[in-house]
């Protein structure tokens, strides 16, 4: 089938288009296949909040659920299960993506948020999840706090792919680039001969909430009008120039000399909550080669029906730099506003995965 013109051309753009969104509705009634299909999308993210409105809000899951009642599983097991068995068929269905594009074709699926803190559980669990999906072209998520780190690093040492979740800051996505290089490394260091060219990454560096959250500071703050709804591109723009950076450093050519990927920029959160914004807004100025854009279906669809490509971003650093330090001048705290967007980020999926834990935990009841 033919795809999309417009979303086409973000394809030959170097830009992946991966759907924030999974259910197990989408994979059996074919729309996740025609989206494939037909939109260019080659990947798939999810996070707790996905699973909880997709658990909760079909029937689809009732036999599995009861099957798993009167097994009398615990709810934790019970989620595990349900939710790798959505990501396991989704990488099934996107496995020829993946042959045919190595890197894309992923699925992902997240760590508790509630380990979000712990360095050991949250590795623990990255490599329990990776042995029960059992596809290569999964990618765990875990998110790039400061205990989230190093657990990055331990897990690609033991070649889990890694989408990296919830970063916000210039300083933290450096952090999680060097996170992933260590980790090639040390999985070098043990051994010389180690396969790298299977281990792929991803950084998901936000992009809407980071207007929110500025903007209501700069109305706080008197600031002019102007300075609105502009930082979240900027601060994604100058990511994208440190993405650079850093993947033209000796220290990167050493590994790719060994078959080492690029952890390649993912732009998440791309839905414009603003409604004074264009939808397209976070897809149409945040184009540029070798980074995925992943998007609700709504913003897909207003791309594949009106998007347009802004400024490649590689032209974009100095103003993005200057409209970064006039967001500063003009009174905004920016290590505040990074720091609360994290503690917000991981609160809000640890909320979203405590109401789909208590979810499954009355459906097993209902169904035992």
């Amino acid at each position: 089938m033919a795809q999309n013109e417009k979303l086409a051309e973000l394809s030959e753009a170097g830009v992946a288009v991966w759907l924030d969104d999974l259910s197990r509705d989408r994979i059996r009634s074919g729309n996740l296949q025609s989206l494939v299909d037909e939109h260019s999308v080659v990947g798939v993210t999810t996070n707790p909040t996905i699973f909880a409105a997709a658990i909760s809000g079909s029937d689809s899951y009732d036999d599995q659920l009861h099957a798993l009642a009167v097994r009398r599983v615990s709810v934790e097991e019970a989620l595990r299960t349900i939710t790798a068995a959505d990501v396991r068929d989704a990488c099934d269905l996107l496995a020829p993506v993946a042959q045919r594009q190595p890197g894309d074709g992923r699925v992902s699926l997240e760590v508790a948020p509630g380990l979000a803190h712990d360095t050991d559980a949250t590795a623990a669990e990255a490599a329990h999840l990776w042995w029960l999906v059992d596809r290569p072209n999964l990618f765990i998520k875990i998110p790039a706090t400061e205990a989230g780190l190093p657990a990055i690093t331990t897990s690609i040492a033991r070649g889990i792919s890694v989408n990296v979740t919830l970063i916000f800051s210039l300083e933290r996505y450096r952090a999680v680039m060097d996170a992933y290089l260590s980790g090639l490394e040390q999985r070098i260091s043990a051994d010389p001969d180690a396969e790298l060219g299977g281990i792929a990454s991803v950084a998901s560096f936000f992009v809407s909430r980071v207007d929110s959250e500025i903007d209501k500071r700069l109305d706080e703050a008197g600031a002019d009008a102007a300075l609105k709804g502009k930082a979240a591109l900027a601060n994604a723009q100058l990511a994208y120039q440190a993405y650079e950076e850093v993947f033209s450093s000796d220290r990167w050519k050493a590994l790719e000399a060994k078959g080492a990927r690029p952890q390649r920029p993912l732009w998440a959160s791309t839905g414009v909550k603003n409604p004074d914004y264009p939808d397209t807004l976070y897809i149409s100025e945040l184009i540029a080669p070798g980074t995925v854009n992943t998007m609700p279906e709504k913003t897909l669809m207003a791309y594949a029906d009106h998007g347009s490509a802004g400024t490649p971003v590689q032209k974009t650093y100095d103003e993005a730099a200057a409209v970064m330090q006039a967001i500063s001048d003009a009174g905004v705290d920016l290590d505040d506003v990074f720091r609360v967007l994290e503690e917000e980020g991981v609160q809000k999926f640890a909320d979203s995965w405590d109401e789909l834990t208590e979810s499954v935990r009355t459906q097993l009841q209902d169904k035992a």
